[in-house]
C-alpha cells in the first residue's frame, strides 16, 4: 500500500460510522467499510467521490465547527485503531457519548 490510510467519518444520529481509504501501489482506491467489506475503485478520486456521495467526510479535513455539525467534539473522538481489519471491525461503528 502506498501512503497512509485516510479515515472518513459519517454521523447518523448519535452514531459515528468510519471508513478507511487506502491507495494501493497500483493506484487502486480501497475502502474498508463498517460492514467489514473492502470496496475497490479505479483510483483514489473515484473512492473519495463514492465516500462523499455516501455523506462521509474526510477526518483530516474536519475542524471543530464541522465536528459540531456532525454532533461530536474532536477532542473526544479519534479514528479506530487496530492491528488488523478483524480488530478494527468492531470499532468501525461507535456510539457518541451523551451530551450533558
Amino acid at each position: 500500500m502506498s501512503g497512509e490510510p485516510q479515515w472518513w467519518v459519517a454521523a447518523v444520529g448519535d452514531t459515528l460510522i468510519w471508513a478507511r481509504l487506502t491507495v494501493t501501489d497500483e493506484g487502486i482506491g480501497e475502502v474498508f467499510d463498517s460492514d467489514g467489506g473492502t470496496l475497490r475503485y479505479d483510483d483514489e478520486t473515484q473512492a473519495r467521490m463514492a465516500l462523499l456521495d455516501a455523506e462521509f467526510r474526510a477526518w483530516d479535513g474536519l475542524d471543530e465547527e464541522d465536528a459540531a455539525i456532525l454532533g461530536f467534539d474532536m477532542e473526544e473522538v479519534e479514528p479506530p485503531r487496530g492491528d488488523s481489519d478483524e480488530e478494527l471491525l468492531p470499532r468501525m461503528v461507535a456510539k457518541l457519548s451523551p451530551k450533558h
